[in-house]
């Protein structure tokens, strides 16, 4: 098992054009790290950059506090495994499995010991005769990740392995991924534009956004604890409520004014948002999760209901409320210019809604968020 260090990891391509302006990140012996973002945001690049397939402009990369910029990715002892597989199509899953070994003159007793030792790990024992072509996605996944466990590396690297299967073999796939990484106890760098698979499968989550590290943390924190409106907005699905509020006094502490409506903050709240107390007269992003809001009681906003979605296991209502959306843009922070927005709440699906209802929907203030409308960053919370 390794470790992996980046420092000030820079990409510069020969146009000018800077993919990872500075990275900073630390992968724990044995740790499973997934590095998630949108499409460009630089992920694939780290990892190639980590692999050796693309050159490092600026900074540092240390395996087990070695330096290894400028050794070839054979000498750095890292396995991929490629969202294309990348298997040979001519040779059978077993010779698939070996060719690594036999590169290395690995005697035949070893090789075949070692096949038949993966081929179980994998339930592979009864394929391991037919060729690529003859196998499910999930197989030929497996085939590669067999191919890659039998080198006994540092490092794992997958870039979305899972891209190129369907919905139920993805989940039953990558909870495989999971048991096997912890089995095998290998250090693991793994790239998903999916935040699902993210959050399901990592033991610490990188999020990027344009080359930068945006955060990096449990997936519990990044849900509970965004440090900035990216990664509220970009972790959970359904995503964040973000509208404009404003801090205001009432009766001598702090409440959110939502519109025309004002949201108290019991001491729970304010415990929960320390910094809120410095922001009264200020404009802000109030965030709050859909599962935060519920139809309990008298309620705490008022909203309209416009869809409905029953999902047998919750209820998600999509409603307006009076209240300009907030986004994050590759331009910063952004303030629709419409006064109403639309939100999400997910509810019990034994409650009683219908499209066209104004409902009182009771806040878990325990659970809002703040965040600057001009950085985007979260205003101070504790846990």
């Amino acid at each position: 098992m390794s470790t992996l260090v980046l420092k000030n990891l820079n990409k510069t391509y020969d146009n000018g054009y800077e993919a990872v302006p500075s990275l900073d990140l630390e992968i724990k012996d044995g740790e499973f790290l997934v590095l998630v973002g949108p499409s460009g945001c630089g992920k694939s690049t780290v990892l190639r950059m980590v692999a050796g397939l693309e050159d490092i402009t600026g900074g540092e990369m240390l395996i087990d506090d070695v330096r290894v910029n400028d050794l070839s990715p054979q000498q750095r002892d890292i396995a991929m495994v490629f969202q294309s597989y990348a298997l040979y199509p001519n040779m059978t899953v077993g010779e698939n499995i070996a060719f690594a070994m036999k590169l290395r003159k690995v005697d035949k007793a070893t090789i075949a010991a070692k096949v038949k030792e993966v081929g179980e790990m994998l339930e592979l024992t009864a394929v391991l005769d037919r060729k690529p072509g003859q196998l499910s996605g999930g197989q030929r996944q497996r085939v590669a990740m067999g191919r890659a466990i039998v080198r006994e590396p540092k490092l794992f690297l997958m870039d979305e392995p899972l891209s190129n299967l369907d919905a139920k073999l993805r989940v039953q796939t990558r909870a495989e991924i999971s048991q096997l990484q912890r089995r095998l106890g290998i250090t693991t760098m793994y790239v998903t534009h999916d935040q699902i698979e993210a959050m399901t499968m990592g033991d610490r989550v990188a999020v990027l956004r344009r080359g930068y590290l945006m955060q990096c943390a449990s997936p519990q924190d990044l849900y509970h604890k965004p440090d900035n409106l990216f990664v509220a907005q970009f972790i959970g699905s359904p995503s964040m409520n973000v509208v404009q509020a404003k801090v205001v006094d009432a009766d001598g502490r702090p409440a959110i004014a939502i519109g025309s409506q004002t949201l108290t903050l019991d001491d729970a709240a304010l415990e929960h948002l320390p910094g809120v107390r410095s922001m009264v007269g200020r404009n802000v992003a109030f965030g709050v999760r859909p599962e935060a809001l519920g139809k309990e009681g008298a309620g705490s906003l008022t909203v309209q209901v416009e869809l409905i979605e029953m999902l047998g296991s919750e209820l998600h209502v999509h409603a307006t409320i009076e209240a300009p959306l907030v986004r994050q843009t590759d331009d910063g922070v952004e303030v629709g210019k419409d006064l109403t927005s639309m939100i999400v709440a997910s509810m019990d699906p034994r409650h009683k809604v219908q499209v066209g209802d104004r409902v009182a929907l009771e806040v878990d203030t325990s659970r809002i968020h703040l965040f600057d409308l001009d950085s985007g960053d979260a205003i101070g919370f504790t846990s």
